[in-house]
């Protein structure tokens, strides 16, 4: 089989990520130009694509596939949505990546897109070679605002009956296996209450009053989930956690807030966490708060709008695509990371999943966002040894 060298090899890589970090995919702004860019190097390669559009059209999920169409192999994931950008110091243009100090400055290049740069340029090696089983490429949507594309992708999968053996999802981990986080539960709680004047309190229903109760409440709750924390549990923290995020309501001083907004997420370390803070949130809100509301005004309510419930990544005794990530590493043990991904996704469809990218997540949403070439160049031998352990059947 014919070779690059290295240097080529990192030359092809950062030439393509430099041409993905300048589409501004944040995630409002959808992705699908990206992704059609993307597909167009692996069409070339000969793989077999779909896309997934989203209900505007404006995003799409890729699935791409080189090598047999056989059952097994594995399936290299990551998101082209970013985070925005806006009112962030950025010291170059962050969608023209530029390199300094042996380090690829851009927004994304960090997360995901190094990831994605170096799956795209290691294709027509995939190609190339006398593969025994596929490997998929899942580029998805909307990661950074629920992972909804990820949900959309794995139901397709699910419903088409594909199982590859493992699933990578190339997270920025400094190219360190990881096999377990927690999940991220985010949330929109609305409060709807009566304007007034600021003089007669009592004849109105202060919609921000409650929102404070309600994210009191939920600093109440840290306390206890800290005392339902799992023995011996792995996580740092080793407890779930809750934070409010943002709060909003009211106009000027002296009017009673007829609405406002909470904003707010918890990160569970078991699924029985998340039902014990849904339970004891509702039961104030059905028992307490709303009669009280209603008492002054019928209209009154709360509403919580889930916006989404991305499961964690669950540490299990047997887990193939772990065991696989060591071995292309020679890692001898696989660690734990606090923030969500989709790997958890994956793993609920019956695909063992494990996280292993380049770069740090330090780096990821912050002005000035890196990856070092180092770690790409660690991410192209990590994917080169792949491609030769798919000649053999996984």
């Amino acid at each position: 089989m014919q070779t690059i060298s290295q240097t080529a090899r990192l030359a092809r890589c950062t030439e393509i990520l430099a041409e993905l970090v300048a589409f501004p995919s944040i995630s409002a702004d959808g992705n699908r130009a990206i992704t059609e860019h993307i597909a167009g190097y692996l069409q070339a390669c000969g793989a077999r694509i779909w896309m997934q559009p989203d209900a505007t059209g404006g995003k799409l999920n890729l699935f791409a596939t080189i090598g047999p169409d056989r059952p097994g192999g594995v399936i290299l994931s990551g998101h082209t949505d970013v985070v925005p950008v806006a009112d962030q110091p950025w010291s170059s243009d962050p969608f023209q990546m530029v390199e300094r100090d042996g380090k690829l400055f851009g927004r994304g290049t960090c997360d995901m897109k190094g990831f994605i740069a170096a799956c795209v340029a290691m294709a027509p090696e995939f190609a190339r070679r006398a593969l025994a089983v596929p490997v998929h490429f899942a580029f998805t949507y909307d990661e950074e605002i629920g992972c909804f594309g990820a949900q959309v992708l794995t139901e397709a999968l699910q419903a088409r009956g594909l199982r590859p053996a493992a699933a990578i999802i190339g997270e920025p981990s400094m190219m360190q296996v990881i096999d377990g986080h927690k999940g991220c539960f985010e949330y929109t709680t609305w409060f709807t209450g009566l304007e007034g004047h600021g003089s007669a309190p009592d004849l109105g229903v202060n919609a921000a009053e409650y929102a404070a109760r309600f994210t009191l409440a939920l600093v109440d709750l840290r306390a206890e989930l800290k005392a339902r924390a799992p023995k011996d549990c792995p996580f740092d923290p080793p407890h779930s956690t809750i934070n409010p995020g943002m709060l909003a309501g009211g106009l000027v001083h002296n009017v009673i807030p007829g609405k406002a907004r909470l904003d707010w997420e918890m990160r569970p370390v078991q699924p029985s966490d998340a039902e014990f803070v849904k339970a004891r949130l509702a039961a104030l809100v059905q028992e307490d708060w709303l009669p009280a509301m209603r008492a002054r005004h019928a209209g009154a309510d709360i509403c919580t709008e889930t916006v989404a419930e991305v499961v964690g990544l669950t540490r299990e005794a047997q887990n193939p695509a772990r065991d696989l990530a060591m071995e292309l590493t020679g890692a001898n043990a696989a660690g734990l990371v606090p923030f969500g991904t989709e790997a958890g996704l994956f793993q609920a469809i019956g695909i063992p999943a494990v996280i292993c990218g380049p770069g740090s997540i330090a780096q990821a949403h912050k002005p000035d966002e890196y990856l070092a070439l180092d770690q790409l160049t660690a991410c192209l031998g990590f994917l080169d040894r792949l491609g030769a352990r798919l000649e053999r059947p996984v």
